[in-house]
Formats: structure tokens, C-alpha cells, sequence
């Protein structure tokens, strides 16, 4: 159900690391909870990220939530697509609804992250 190539946060986000470069979104759970995106905000090209803090937000019919960081770096990509199609988050959240693109600056800030099996855990854990 979580992808098991990627690092997830306790807010939701996804990270998918390759070389020195970090993919970042939201997980199903957390598309499947807000329902239906209307508005992403994301930051600009150049702009850094700090591991933890919010980096846009995000906005459905039910609520307005921040994005958070799963990784520190500068943002080098963000997918523009969803300025036009915010609902490609709802469709597909791993991988035409990613977000932005970050090059790593600490790649050791990996190991705050958990892995997939831990995130569904977690979700099930919560929904008690």
C-alpha cells in the first residue's frame, strides 16, 4: 500500500531518494483524509527547506494543512503541474502528484525518517 523504495514522516510526507537528490509528497493516507485537493502552494526554485518545518501548503474542501520537509536542501524542481491540476495529488500521490525535488544537503537526516512498514503502523496506530 506505502511504497516501499521511499521514507515517510509522521505528517505524511513521502521522500524518495535518488543520488543527492530528494522527490517529496504526500501519502495516500493523507490525500485519502483531506479529500479532494483544490490548491497547492509550494516554494519557489532556489528556496531552503529545513527537515521538519513547512514548506508550502495545501489546501482540499475540508481543511488547509502545511506541507512539511522530510529532508533538509534547496528546492532545485517543483512540479508545476499542480498549479493547473492540484487534484493529481488525489489521482496519484507518488508519482504524477509529487511536489517538490530537494538537493540533499544533510543525507544523514534519512535516518529520522521511517520506513514503510513502520508508516503503516503508525496510520493504523492512530486510527485507534
Amino acid at each position: 500500500m506505502y511504497p516501499e523504495d521511499l521514507k515517510y514522516t509522521r505528517e505524511h510526507e513521502w521522500v524518495r531518494v535518488v543520488g543527492n537528490k530528494a522527490i517529496v509528497g504526500i501519502t495516500d493516507f493523507a490525500q485519502n483524509q483531506l479529500g479532494d485537493v483544490v490548491f497547492v502552494e509550494l516554494p519557489e526554485v532556489g528556496e531552503r527547506v529545513k527537515q521538519s518545518e513547512p514548506f508550502g501548503t495545501i489546501e482540499s474542501v475540508k481543511a488547509v494543512s502545511d506541507l512539511y520537509a522530510p529532508i533538509s536542501g534547496e528546492v532545485i524542481k517543483v512540479n508545476d503541474a499542480l498549479e493547473e491540476e492540484p487534484e493529481l495529488v488525489n489521482k496519484d500521490p507518488y508519482t504524477e502528484g509529487w511536489m517538490i525535488e530537494i538537493e540533499v544537503k544533510n543525507p544523514d537526516e534519512l535516518n529520522n525518517l521511517i520506513s514503510s512498514k513502520d508508516y503503516e503502523a503508525y496510520i493504523k496506530d492512530q486510527a485507534k
